[in-house]
């Protein structure tokens, strides 16, 4: 017994002996269930550390999910380490961007549907406000001369940029020559036959999940493929959470087929962009070759190079890097504004595009997170993610080689032979401007380890430079 009047023991996450005043005692266990809900914040102080990281999530996806297990997991123990991993794992299995969603799990784990709304909002209305301001400025100054220059050198960085993600991806991805096949049938499948991206893709999950029945060592999976279940289903929340998302998702769809009708650009704008929300798995970069050629080659909506562009500013944005979706929708409704002003259409674009895209989020995170031990136990679900992330290196790797040859090319045609689609570019439209800056910003990525805002900042001035020379 403890003696009266003599404190007891602190609490600790092991079993193990303490010795106090000559005592012997046995620290309680806690799980990591119990410690995360003894630390839990008091809202006011949650929104405040949920702000500052949606003003500080710059990086990419890396970046940011660092950032939140710095804040969250490292600093304030909020959540355990277990719990971040297992929610990120699931995360990926999902459409839209990793981090934003695992915010969002974050904030409902903690306070419920109000937690998630604010934790997965807070993440994306910075980086939103900035891309906004930043495509308003695009829209009014792309003809100026210096403009034009500054972009010059942005579209050059965003190549280097783009060769780096990939080989980074790769480098995770590639652990097993199954998986090397994969990505190389992946970028064949879209650059030389012009598949359709939701194809290529689901396609290389649905034969992850096969193949990990009979082979799960080739996709590194461990396990036989079956799945361990505990708890009930909850099937009636599942059920109401889809039917009151799928019509937040779909209000401003409703209001724009009543009010002007499915010929007009907004209309186009919310259908691409709500099915590009339900094909966008495995990251930004394996969505954008996809977005970019339907943007450019499909719709008209930009040129290649503003497609570059775009991405370039959204690397300079705090926030997920699909926010370059908002960039597309603003300049597609600025040139085809009627009835509305230009400014007006642009601002209406960019909310409809930025709705579209981050409704869904929420959508899967608050419909698929009572399910999250369930989905996190299957191994045919790993393995179709493992595919589906093998797939994602070979489109990126079209996305790297389409951006290299539209960017430092004015002029590109197309050889069509069969199935087979091949681009021509005119060598005599080569821009050594672009050549040079981009291999500039080469050497600064894998030489001098700069990180992105600096190789963009020195690209952009190296842009105007060459802009004044020439």
């Amino acid at each position: 017994m403890q003696p009266p009047g003599q404190a007891s023991p602190p609490k600790c996450c092991l079993v193990c002996p303490r010795i106090a005043d000559g005592k012997a005692y046995v620290r309680v266990t806690e799980t990591p269930e119990a410690s995360s809900a003894s630390n839990r914040p008091v809202f006011g102080e949650f929104l405040r550390v949920f702000m500052r990281i949606g003003l500080l999530s710059f990086g990419g996806p890396a970046g940011q999910i660092a950032l939140m297990h710095r804040e969250l997991v490292d600093d304030r123990q909020w959540i355990s380490e277990d719990q971040y991993l297992h929610a990120l794992n699931f995360c990926h299995l999902l459409p839209g961007p990793e981090a934003q969603q695992l915010a969002t799990w974050i904030g409902w784990k903690l306070h419920g549907l109000r937690g998630g709304l604010a934790a997965g909002l807070l993440f994306v209305i910075p980086g939103a406000l900035v891309m906004l301001a930043l495509s308003m400025l695009y829209s009014f100054a792309a003809d100026l001369d210096w403009f034009s220059a500054l972009f010059l050198g942005i579209k050059a960085a965003v190549l280097a940029i783009v060769v780096q993600a990939l080989l980074r991806i790769a480098g995770r991805a590639l652990n097993t020559g199954f998986k090397k096949t994969l990505a190389i049938l992946a970028f064949g499948a879209l650059f030389f036959l012009n598949l359709p991206f939701p194809l290529v893709v689901l396609g290389a999950g649905g034969i992850g999940m096969a193949v990990t029945a009979a082979k799960p060592e080739w996709l590194a999976i461990k396990g036989n493929g079956a799945t361990t279940t505990s708890g009930a289903r909850p099937w009636g929340q599942t059920i109401r959470t889809i039917l009151a998302w799928g019509l937040i998702w779909a209000a401003p769809m409703a209001l724009i087929f009543v009010t002007l009708g499915r010929g007009h650009v907004l209309w186009e704008i919310g259908s691409f962009f709500s099915q590009l929300a339900v094909v966008t798995l495995g990251g930004a970069y394996a969505v954008l070759a996809y977005m970019a050629q339907e943007a450019v080659q499909g719709f008209g909506w930009l040129s290649t190079g503003e497609m570059a562009d775009g991405l370039g500013l959204a690397e300079t944005t705090p926030g997920p890097l699909i926010m370059v979706t908002q960039f597309v929708g603003y300049l597609a409704a600025f040139r085809a504004p009627e009835p509305f002003t230009p400014l007006v259409a642009g601002l209406i674009g960019a909310a409809l595009t930025t709705w579209v895209t981050f409704a869904p989020c929420f959508l899967w995170i608050f419909t698929f997170a009572p399910w999250i031990e369930r989905m996190e136990n299957s191994p045919r679900l790993k393995g179709g993610l493992a595919a589906l992330t093998a797939a994602v290196v070979g489109v990126i790797a079209n996305l790297t080689v389409w951006f290299f040859i539209h960017v430092l090319f004015s002029r590109v045609g197309t050889i069509e032979a069969g199935p087979l689609r091949l681009y021509a570019p005119d060598w005599t439209s080569l821009d050594w401007q672009g050549g040079v800056l981009a291999v500039l910003s080469v050497v600064l990525i894998f030489r001098l380890k700069w990180n992105v805002i600096k190789v963009l900042g020195i690209a952009a001035i190296g842009g105007l430079l060459l802009g004044q020379i020439a």
